[in-house]
């Protein structure tokens, strides 16, 4: 009966031990980040042109530095949710046909996202890759500088769904619960790019965002 019980303990305190170790290394992990947004914004199509845009016109959206804010959960040691978060603006020019052109100022960007992620446990170096969901959410956009006298009076991008792949390392400094984070992201969204004279529709195109997403920070565990 005794070795029976001491079997039933000695079970019991294996199968604690990952959770054990879990709670003390905390389910929960906030992240502030400074982040690097570099999108491509070129033109995949245009739907309507009654201007008469130069047949080779091309556009790209400026970079942009923000801080982020991530939070993120642990299911297990090995996965986690990590939903992130930032606000970024962007200008578009043009980058041939109209050279230099401003076409849309001050994009307002929210890029809501989701990753699930698998986590490599090599102790105090963590690395991990991810994959998840983002939906771009446009607070607003202008009519660029060189557009408005050509009578455009309103600007619109439109909000999409898109898919993200992710990668990083999470390295702890110590048993505090403190650490310092590097993170990559790829985007794969558009948008549609709207140009009105009054209540006329006088441009419209499809644009490949594609960011790239850079990330550095501070992480607390807990």
């Amino acid at each position: 009966m005794k070795k029976l019980l001491v079997a039933a303990l000695t079970s019991a305190a294996m199968l604690a031990t990952p959770a054990m170790a879990q709670d003390d290394e905390g389910n929960v992990q906030i992240k502030l980040l400074g982040t690097y947004v570099v999108p491509d914004g070129e033109i995949s199509s245009v739907n309507t042109d009654i201007v008469g845009l130069p047949a080779d016109t091309q556009t790209e959206a400026s970079d942009n530095f923000v801080p982020t804010l991530a939070i993120e959960y642990f299911v297990s040691p090995e996965f986690s949710i990590e939903t992130t978060c930032c606000m970024t603006q962007h200008d578009v020019d043009a980058v041939s046909g109209l050279t230099g052109a401003e076409l849309v100022s001050d994009g307002k960007l929210i890029p809501a996202t989701f990753t699930a992620k698998y986590h490599l446990n090599a102790g105090d170096v963590k690395p991990y890759v991810g994959a998840g969901a983002t939906y771009f959410w446009w607070v607003d956009a202008e009519p660029g500088a060189d557009t408005i006298p050509l009578g455009v009076t309103r600007t619109t991008l439109s909000d999409e769904f898109g898919f993200v792949l992710q990668a990083g390392v999470d390295v702890a400094f110590g048993d505090g619960g403190m650490g310092l984070t590097l993170d990559a992201k790829r985007y794969f969204v558009g948008t549609t790019a709207r140009w009105y004279a009054g209540d006329t529709l006088a441009i419209e195109t499809e644009h490949d965002l594609d960011p790239w997403v850079l990330s550095a920070g501070v992480s607390y565990r807990f």
